[in-house]
């Protein structure tokens, strides 16, 4: 600890800043461990992503560059040891008492708007590590999340396998889209939003892949089902799933565009499975435990009744 500390306190010397704190660590995970102090100039945090998702220290620079309206902007970057600062981003919509449906009606076309900033910059994406999940290869994606969790489990996911042709044709279907492929945060959920009164920024990018952009709305669309309790095509997931494709309505009539959003959330369950898998592939890690059904849960959503179900039970 004592080297990042040392990193810390130089970094926000040259900020113009001085740590008036203890460092603590309040989030410890196979993926990625966080520090935190308070400064002169506020909370500040250090992350230091895990081996699978140090791509999101050189992201961080590029969504500050390219999307500064929607991120926090690092207060230093360290891309030999893949450490980054940065500072505290307010509350999070997970943290506020704003009606959810209404909050992401206004999120969410933001979000797709760095979608459409970002789709230029695939191929640096992908050069810092980014993992690829765009159409063309998701049927090999599909071939290693199955292998994966059967090894993992020994189920021998019977079921699963005979969506492969099914699968592959999805991919092709997409693979065809006008919509470019972009950054899928793949984590899209309200802790992982800030938004203070019109400015919304968008956070934590350590499960980032390159894919179609629509499969960003899976876990909106399940997070709105389950805290309301409804189903998938329910008035409340119309609505943020229109509010969303707005912001594309240029490139493909609406009713195409919410064939392909069903679709690519369909093909990005596998890609949520191979991103749990490679987090959990941290050894000698004890909360690995606690996470340790999730690719199965999440590949097993193939099976499920909805585009908008992240598991079979759901």
């Amino acid at each position: 600890m004592s080297d990042r500390a040392e990193w810390l306190d130089e970094r926000l010397a040259a900020a113009g800043l001085r740590r008036t704190g203890e460092i603590t660590c309040p989030h410890d995970r196979p993926w990625s461990t966080v520090h935190t102090a308070q400064t002169t100039g506020g909370p500040v945090w250090l992350k230091a992503p895990g081996p699978g998702t140090v791509f999101e220290v050189a992201l961080y620079e590029l969504l500050a560059r390219v999307t500064p309206a929607w991120v926090l902007h690092p207060i230093a970057v360290d891309l030999d040891r893949g450490w980054v600062l940065l500072p505290d981003g307010g509350t999070t919509l997970a943290e506020s008492d704003t009606d959810l449906v209404a909050a992401l009606v206004a999120v969410l076309p933001e979000y797709g708007r760095l979608q459409r900033a970002l789709a230029p910059h695939t191929g640096a994406l992908l050069s810092f590590g980014v993992a690829d999940m765009r159409p063309h290869v998701m049927p090999d994606r599909f071939d290693e999340a199955v292998a994966s969790v059967t090894a993992t489990t020994g189920d021998p996911l019977d079921e699963v396998r005979a969506m492969r042709p099914a699968y592959a044709q999805w991919c092709a279907r997409l693979a065809a889209s006008p919509v470019p492929a972009s950054i899928d945060h793949n984590d899209l959920h309200p802790g992982n939003v800030f938004a203070d009164g019109d400015h919304i920024r968008f956070y934590d990018w350590g499960d980032a892949v390159v894919a179609h952009p629509f499969a960003s709305m899976l876990l909106p669309a399940a997070g709105v089902r389950r805290r309301l309790g409804v189903g998938p095509d329910d008035a409340a997931v119309r609505r943020i799933r229109d509010a969303y494709l707005e912001v594309w309505s240029d490139l493909a009539p609406h009713r195409e565009l919410v064939a392909e959003l069903e679709l690519a959330c369909w093909v990005g369950k596998v890609a949520r499975t191979l991103v749990w898998d490679r987090a959990l592939r941290m050894q000698g890690h004890d909360q690995a435990r606690e996470f340790a059904d999730a690719p199965r849960q999440h590949l097993t959503g193939l099976l499920a009744r909805s585009w908008s179900d992240l598991a079979k039970s759901d």
